[in-house]
């Protein structure tokens, strides 16, 4: 996909670049793979604001995905690439032989017609749904399970994937966007490619509105508040909020390590921050 900039024919449309859309389906999504999404405005059951920013916004339906990719040895054919509101990335709509309708994950490359399937070990094509044990090393993939069976959660945003670098003892070896290596057991499942859209981070949205179309609301700085809403307000005209940045609730933020999971620290062959201790 390649991106559109805008003639300034107004303030709103001035350095206004966004992401050409005119290939995607124009109608609406299957009505049997939608289901209703109700906003929160970040409140939790009492009324209480639980997670800040989110607000407002345009309406939207849920595509419901198969992330498991575990109907196996069934090809399907890719019926139409579609846009989500509720991700970055777009989806595709594929046909089962058997008649069976489902939306996943689109990758790069893959376009109308196109043929897809899932199995214990596939052709390497994109689309195409393996055990990552059975994946060639070097394989470039996404929509990764950490659990067997629980389905994708690694490399779903737009333009993300995963590289495959080694095997070890029923593990296999990958190395993530961030710089990271892990170990992720070799039954769970990955898909070939990398996911569609990657000029999604390069869109320019020119004006405020278009952040709350998305359902984004503003933040205030911590350094413009007051000492009683935020650890950085208050003091005497301008102050940068002190030597160690903090989050509104005192913890560490901006570059400050928080991670605490012993659980999964042997799965971290290489950490994604090791670049920076050198």
């Amino acid at each position: 996909m390649a991106l559109k900039s805008y003639k300034p024919t107004s303030p709103a449309r001035r350095g206004l670049v966004l992401v050409d859309r005119s290939s995607l389906w124009k109608g609406k999504p299957v009505k049997a793979l939608t289901e209703g999404k109700s906003k929160t405005g970040g409140r939790n059951n009492k009324g209480h604001v639980t997670s800040r920013g989110i607000g407002g916004g345009h309406k939207q339906k849920y595509r419901i995905m198969d992330f498991k990719r575990r109907k196996w040895d069934v090809a399907a054919t890719v019926e139409r690439i579609e846009y989500d509101p509720n991700r970055t990335a777009f989806i595709a709509l594929i046909k089962y032989d058997d008649g069976e309708q489902s939306y996943i994950l689109a990758p790069q490359r893959l376009a109308v017609g196109d043929k897809v399937i899932a199995g214990e070990k596939t052709d390497v094509k994109p689309g195409n749904a393996m055990l990552l044990s059975q994946m060639p090393v070097g394989t470039i993939c996404h929509n990764i399970e950490m659990k067997p069976g629980k389905g994708g959660q690694i490399a779903r945003s737009a333009g993300t994937y995963v590289q495959l670098v080694g095997r070890d003892r029923g593990m296999v070896i990958v190395r993530l966007n961030s710089g990271e290596q892990r170990y992720i057991h070799g039954t769970c499942m990955g898909t070939v490619g990398a996911v569609s859209n990657p000029d999604n981070s390069n869109q320019t949205l020119a004006k405020a509105g278009r952040n709350r179309w998305a359902g984004k609301r503003p933040l205030t700085r911590g350094v413009a508040k007051n000492p009683v809403d935020h650890p950085h307000g208050g003091g005497e005209g301008r102050t940068s909020g002190g030597r160690h940045p903090v989050t509104p609730w005192g913890k560490p933020t901006k570059g400050a390590r928080t991670r605490k999971n012993k659980q999964t620290d042997r799965m971290i062959i290489r950490s994604r921050h090791a670049k920076k201790k050198r």
